[in-house]
């Protein structure tokens, strides 16, 4: 059996993966070692006339420009990742430091990740200058339409739970909902009991109303981090 002209066909052609308005990638094969633009859209099946944007992800995570009538070489660089967006409009993030240009005004918290190459304990937060930067969850939407450009960074993935504060004291808690019960034996761990009763004041909850009085059998919808909760004791007798 004859492979010689097998083999020259696989090696002629460079593998690459071309994500369509985003980052679900299907493989391709191009024969030319440096395609336009036009060539990298039509590997993906894409009849491409004027209104698209390709761009190249590098290895080091920046996006680089790819004209349609400009060439991109593909050599010495194995498979190839790009993403290509039919708009008139491009927007500018950063992500990992690296440079971004994002084809819809949107982007989600899964396209960060899956362009962040996030380890496991790993999350995308959204930079917010002089506050608390923001945790990017999966199904997080994330407007690009805002003055300035949005920046992304990477950081170790908060622990699961919610953080309260009892006491002036952080606590975790497994669920958002927080009862009078939980929060009183947090505060006095083992001192409840017939003849003793509890005060106790919330604020910053997520629910409504977000501050007030806290008695038995309530219970409170609490923040991600940050929901304050103060609790005195009353002696009954």
């Amino acid at each position: 059996m004859n492979t010689t002209n097998s083999n020259q066909t696989t090696e002629r052609q460079y593998q690459l993966k071309i994500g369509i308005g985003g980052i679900e990638f299907q493989p391709c094969a191009i024969d030319d070692p440096v395609p336009t633009g036009r060539q990298i859209l039509a590997c993906a099946g894409v009849n491409s006339k004027e209104g698209w944007s390709v761009f190249a992800i590098l290895p080091s995570g920046d996006f680089e420009d790819v004209r349609l009538d400009e060439t991109f070489d593909l050599r010495g660089k194995g498979t190839e990742q790009f993403v290509a967006f039919q708009t008139d409009r491009d927007f500018k993030l950063t992500l990992k430091g690296n440079q971004l240009e994002w084809g819809k005004p949107v982007i989600t918290g899964r396209e960060l990740g899956k362009l962040a190459n996030l380890k496991e304990d790993e999350a995308v937060f959204l930079e917010v200058p002089g506050g608390e930067d923001r945790l990017v969850e999966e199904n997080d939407v994330i407007s690009l339409t805002e003055p300035g450009i949005e920046r992304f960074i990477v950081a170790a993935k908060p622990k699961p739970g919610y953080e309260i504060f009892v006491n002036g004291r952080p606590r975790i808690v497994e669920d958002e909902v927080v009862t009078y019960e939980q929060v009183t034996e947090l505060a006095f761990p083992g001192q409840g009991g017939p003849q003793i009763d509890f005060a106790v004041s919330y604020r910053k909850a997520a629910s409504a109303p977000h501050s007030g009085e806290l008695v038995k059998s309530q219970s409170v919808t609490v923040k991600k981090k940050g929901t304050i909760f103060n609790v005195t004791l009353t002696d009954k007798s």
